[in-house]
């Protein structure tokens, strides 16, 4: 099972902090995601920056290994 950590604003959408998922690719995981927390936590998502263990990744087709964390990061402000 995936990893799945939320931070800041995706947290807040997802009303979880982070959650474990099975998926064979990384859309599969999204649309999963989109599915079970929503139209509001999907906004936000379209916002955010994806991390496969530790890489940032936008490749829908990418496979996810078992074993993966996936960050999910929304834009951060600061100085």
């Amino acid at each position: 099972m995936a990893t799945i950590r939320y931070f800041a604003a995706a947290a807040a959408a997802a009303q979880v902090g982070s959650e474990m998922r099975v998926a064979d690719t990384l859309g599969a995981l999204l649309d999963q995601l989109t599915d079970v927390h929503g139209e509001d936590f999907a906004k936000v998502l379209g916002r955010c920056s994806v991390l496969v263990d530790g890489a940032r990744s936008e490749d829908r087709d990418l496979a996810l290994a078992p074993t993966a964390t996936v960050d999910i990061l929304p834009p951060f402000a600061g100085g």
